[in-house]
């Protein structure tokens, strides 16, 4: 299927179904109004036959326009939801042309220091976070930035892989997750209110009398009231009653009242997390992650989504507290708030040991529902296959996928050994950073289960480790050189310990002259060598090519260089075997005025 082509049919689709409910919408406000009409028209036809003729009128006229309210507000409600899923299709639309910088950065989640983050851009803006997200709630926003930072087990990666490739057909499924996790967004504030009520003691329960006096004085009252209005008592009697009701009532909602004003907030929440589980309940899927991440929500004793379903409607009559006009008859009648309460510690003893899970569930799902959408959006990409072993990577048509298609180079990689390092030189500008940071971003995704920016790619589990882009920092007094330092000494440990990373190195120790810069990479990579490591080392330095004279079988020499034309700079941004030959950086400084 063609994405372009696909969206766009949605896109028509769903602004015509708006237009019929906005129809529907005029003709129900006008019924509405003329049940109003028909009521007022039965009282003044109908009042010399007789009342049974009115009451019976009113209250089957009434029952209609209840009806319509109830229609007029699921038609808003449908007009609403179709309002988001135009709002998906038309970001697509806009991604697929590379505009997708209206999608959440990340850069929240960028850790301080780290092996690869920040060298190739995964949070901020124009990064690989932002041109993956499409999650709605801060769980699987944080789900799909842990995925990025921390590399999968094999495992993982297969059953992430499945679930992405299935859920990537079902168009219709995912674009109606992303469209009720933007109409009722979970934020991670909400999650930890609610976490901090569930670990927290009952107020109510705890007292187990308040089970059987929740319903014996709402009946006293009541009866009290009644009887007084009957004359069967006195009003002083009633009076004395009420007032005892409405002390009970006040100290009840002095306790109530910090419980409700943190969780009253989350009630449109609970509502996106009800529809979105349910969604989650109803479809079939194949894949094993899928099905356990569909477990989560499904138990013995009913499903997810109408226990969250019971917590929001229990917090909708709980809010009957802020309406003045209803808040005292019901609470000195029924002890309204602590039926709510009662209800409220009832769900917590139920459901406290799920929740957790719920929202771990949801945002895994929405992290692979990311995956997915770039899955469908570019058809041509593949899936990883893993090798067993360290180490192996191999790849065609390998790009950057943060590079539109119609301005990207393709290029190649392969390195099927330990202690093989591909040491690439070129001149200025002719594509040796954007080459590893194409390898760095696309090993990223496949350590994260997501397809890759090629149309072959192979590689061995593997830590990505990068030394790529190095600033000084004022706030903790470190130069670009010790900066630079600091992160080659994590890559010699790394490597010293043996363990299995794979180094992507642009322009080492560039904070030194030239004499002590060619000594320590030469150091550097014969220390690489000695402990079998893998890499990519990318310099200007054309002497280093010279050391695989003394290791012909772990250094593999490539290079990208220019055309010169006419002191004309032509770029073809293709790796080619062997020592770049070409230098361009004279032609660059004459063209700024420099005179050589």
């Amino acid at each position: 299927m063609d994405p372009k082509m696909v969206y766009t049919r949605r896109l028509e689709d769903f602004r015509a179904q708006q237009k019929i409910l906005q129809k529907k919408k005029l003709v129900l406000g006008v019924v509405r109004f003329g049940s109003i009409a028909a009521i007022i028209a039965a009282f003044y036809f109908l009042w010399s036959i007789g009342m049974l003729y009115v009451f019976s009128a009113v209250v089957l006229l009434t029952a209609v326009f209840i009806r319509l309210v109830y229609h007029d507000l699921a038609n808003k409600a449908a007009i609403k939801h179709l309002g988001y899923l135009v709002s998906v299709n038309e970001e697509e639309l806009l991604a697929l042309e590379g505009a997708y910088h209206h999608f959440a950065d990340g850069r929240g989640y960028l850790p301080k220091e780290h092996f690869y983050a920040a060298d190739i851009d995964i949070f901020g803006h124009a990064s690989l976070f932002q041109f993956l997200n499409r999650t709605s709630s801060d769980m699987g926003a944080a789900q799909l930035s842990q995925w990025l930072l921390e590399p999968a087990d094999a495992q993982d990666i297969l059953s992430r892989q499945a679930a992405v490739k299935e859920i990537s057909a079902k168009i219709s499924w995912r674009q109606e997750l992303q469209a009720y996790g933007n109409e009722n967004s979970i934020k991670s504030g909400t999650v930890v209110r609610l976490e901090q009520w569930l670990h927290e003691p009952t107020l109510f329960l705890q007292f187990k009398h308040w089970k059987w006096l929740r319903i014996v004085l709402p009946f006293i009252s009541t009866s009290i009231v009644i009887a007084a209005l009957s004359g069967w008592i006195s009003i002083g009697i009633m009076y004395l009653s009420l007032l005892i009701f409405a002390a009970i009532a006040y100290q009840v909602n002095k306790l109530v009242s910090p419980l409700h004003d943190s969780l009253s907030k989350m009630v449109n929440e609970m509502e996106g997390l009800s529809q979105s589980i349910a969604l989650i309940e109803n479809e079939s899927f194949d894949a094993d992650l899928l099905n356990q991440l569909k477990q989560q929500y499904i138990s013995r004793s009913g499903k997810a989504s109408v226990y969250t379903t019971q917590l929001k409607k229990i917090l909708d009559r709980l809010d009957l507290r802020y309406n003045i006009v209803l808040s005292a008859p019901l609470n000195l009648l029924l002890l309204w708030n602590l039926q709510q309460v009662l209800d409220l510690e009832k769900w917590k003893q139920q459901h406290a040991a799920d929740v957790a899970n719920w929202f771990h569930a949801l945002g895994a799902i929405e992290a692979l529902n990311s995956f997915a959408t770039i899955h469908f959006n570019n058809p041509s990409w593949c899936f990883p296959v893993l090798k067993s072993g360290y180490f192996f990577i191999e790849a065609n048509e390998l790009g950057h996928p943060l590079i539109n298609e119609t301005k990207r180079v393709n290029n190649f990689i392969k390195i099927d050994a330990r202690a093989e390092l591909m040491l690439v030189t070129g001149s200025n500008m002719a594509g040796k950073s954007t080459y590893l940071r194409s390898v760095g971003v696309n090993v990223v995704l496949a350590m994260a289960g997501a397809p890759v920016c090629a149309h072959t790619f192979s590689i061995s589990p593997v830590q990505l480790i990068t030394s790529m882009r190095i600033a000084d920092n004022l706030e903790e007094s470190t130069s670009t050189f010790y900066a630079e330092l600091k992160k080659l000494k994590t890559v010699i440990d790394k490597v010293n310990n043996e363990e299995e990373v794979f180094i992507l190195l642009d322009e080492i120790l560039r904070g030194t002259n030239s004499l002590d810069r060619h000594t320590g990479s030469v150091a550097l990579i014969r220390q690489l060598i000695k402990q079998r490591s893998a890499g990519i080392i990318a310099t200007h330095d054309l002497a280093l090519a010279d050391i695989k004279n003394e290791f012909p079988a772990s250094i593999l020499n490539f290079h990208f260089d220019a055309q010169v034309e006419k002191e004309e700079l032509f770029f073809d941004y293709k790796l080619k075997p062997g020592v770049c030959e070409s230098l361009n950086a004279s032609i660059l400084m004459k063209k700024i005025g420099i005179e050589l």
